[in-house]
């Protein structure tokens, strides 16, 4: 059975969220076995599991998914946009964030140590999810994305609620050439050794962008640490995480 993991901020009326650990899917090893990316192991697997994960919620929803290359650009989903079927998205566009006011779209981003982030608006019914791995943290795409949605839909920042779902904890997020890698803003994020809390730095950029403190939350779930999740730096070949959000049909 599949396990979506939720935050408390992030249960709101007419929304639908979560983040999938690795079971209950039918991808073989080491993709085992809810892998969400098309091009790590059998498409029709994958397929399958997405499929999945869109049954979860009642299979109402279209899935709406980017090609991340861990920028800063975020694409407003519009109404034609994602696929029930669960195969790639071969017009899916190459951006970090997905924003949007439609119901029945479900935004999902991928990730196997990159920190998932899911935003949502209840006042305006808007919700957001976004990519952030180490080089997107530099680029601050949580600010991106708090931007196109106080621009694009009118939010107010200290309405929006934000979840930050597993990823490299504290613990583990080592960057031996941070001094030519990291800006020197994130060295006061700097733990022991050459350990970075970008959990941290997440929340401080997302606060920087005016949300308030008591509307961020995260599972603080390191994927490295827990054999749940996907993890790159733990198994280098390995399946992809999803983080989804949703406005209800």
């Amino acid at each position: 059975m599949i396990r979506p993991h939720g935050i408390e901020l992030l249960r709101l009326p007419g929304v639908v969220h979560g983040f999938f650990d690795r079971s209950g899917g039918v991808s073989l090893p080491p993709a085992d076995s809810l892998n969400l990316a098309h091009g790590e192991d059998g498409e029709e697997a994958v397929a399958e599991n997405r499929r999945r994960v869109l049954a979860f919620f009642g299979g109402d929803m279209d899935l709406v998914t980017l090609r991340q290359v861990h920028g800063k650009g975020v694409v407003c989903v519009e109404a034609g946009d994602g696929r029930k079927d669960g195969l790639a998205d071969a017009l899916a566009p190459e951006a970090d964030a997905l924003c949007t006011d439609i119901p029945g779209k479900l935004l999902m981003i991928l990730t196997a140590d990159c920190q998932a982030i899911l935003f949502s608006d209840p006042f305006k019914k808007v919700v957001a999810a976004a990519h952030a791995g180490w080089r997107g943290s530099v680029q601050n795409i949580v600010a991106a994305t708090v931007d196109t949605m106080v621009k694009r839909y009118g939010c107010r920042p200290e309405d929006i609620r934000a979840g930050i779902g597993p990823s490299l904890g504290p613990c583990c997020a080592e960057f031996i050439h941070w001094k030519n890698e990291l800006p020197s803003a994130f060295a006061s994020f700097r733990r022991e050794g050459d350990l970075f809390d970008f959990w941290a730095i997440t929340k401080k950029q997302l606060t920087d962008a005016g949300l308030k403190p008591d509307h961020i939350a995260s599972l603080n779930a390191c994927t490295r640490c827990d054999m749940r999740w996907f993890s790159f730096r733990r198994e280098k070949n390995t399946g992809r995480l999803g983080a989804v959000i949703g406005l209800l049909p």
